[in-house]
């Protein structure tokens, strides 16, 4: 069975580079057997949060809000790209993020950081650990962090440089860590229904 993974991304800025570590992650994710697809926060355009999804009634939400529900609860796994502003999270994947709840329940995220400095957004990367577990995510122990996200990888998102070879070698056991809680989530969930 293929592992359906979102991978969320959330930046706003003309001239954003952190795109280049998600199409990375899709086409990785994708050689692996994957079934990934990329949630553009900027592309989706969502309003600030006024109302979540859950706070429609039924077939009411916004078209955009409807069809974005129905990939979270069917998506196997998640994978967050998170970039680091002012040693926080970016406004338009926490706003993504703040429309829905119990759609994310039971599932396994990870966490793929990056900035154009040599922390490598890892302050967000804690930052969203943090968020994620309290909407009910698990998780998983495995990160990546991109620094120098410019010089890490191309355009056309392949690695360059030591960050790009660096990326290259951590990619397998985030993926492997990623797989692993998928499969005993899904196994959990098909054996019991959750508490809540």
């Amino acid at each position: 069975m293929s592992d359906t993974i979102l991978i969320f991304y959330g930046s706003y800025r003309s001239d954003r580079q952190g795109i280049r570590l998600a199409d990375y992650l899709v086409e990785a994710f994708r050689a692996r057997g994957a079934s990934p697809e990329l949630i553009d926060a900027k592309a989706l355009d969502l309003p600030m949060l006024d109302r979540m999804y859950k706070e429609y009634a039924p077939g009411e939400a916004p078209p955009a809000l409807e069809a974005l529900a129905g990939k979270i609860k069917a998506a196997d796994a998640f994978v967050f790209v998170a970039g680091e502003y002012n040693w926080s999270v970016q406004p338009g994947l926490k706003n993504l993020t703040d429309h829905f709840l119990e759609e994310w329940f039971w599932r396994p995220a990870a966490i793929a950081s990056y900035s154009a400095g040599r922390f490598a957004g890892a302050r967000a990367g804690l930052a969203w650990h943090g968020i994620l577990s309290e909407m009910g995510m698990i998780v998983v122990s495995s990160t990546l962090a991109v620094g120098g996200i410019g010089k890490a990888l191309s355009p056309d998102a392949e690695p360059i440089g030591d960050g790009g070879a660096s990326l290259a070698r951590a990619f397998p056991r985030f993926a492997d860590d990623l797989a692993w809680w998928t499969e005993a989530a899904r196994v959990q969930r098909a054996a019991k229904a959750p508490p809540y």
